[in-house]
């Protein structure tokens, strides 16, 4: 079995709303030094198998369901492997 994490971010081209909103908050709070917040979303599938047959399971399940490509992109990350 292998966990993986799927991350789905904004491209840099969109405008993200959620991510302005924040960083204007965090103005607020004094903090100036933050120039950018970019909101995104994650998502935890655990496969049966290993390698290859894992990475072409969760790159169909990203481009076919989670992954809007007008405007997000997505990257992810082995967390368990057993």
């Amino acid at each position: 079995m292998t966990k993986v994490r799927i991350f789905v971010t904004y491209k840099q081209s969109v405008f993200d709303p959620q991510g302005e909103t924040i960083k204007d908050a965090i103005h607020t709070l004094g903090h100036d030094e933050v120039k950018d917040v970019q909101v995104g979303k994650f998502f935890d599938v655990t496969v049966e198998g290993t390698g290859k047959a894992v990475e072409k399971t969760i790159e169909e399940i990203a481009d076919q369901l989670l992954v809007n490509f007008n405007m997000e992109t997505y990257k992810y990350q082995v967390m368990e492997e057993d």
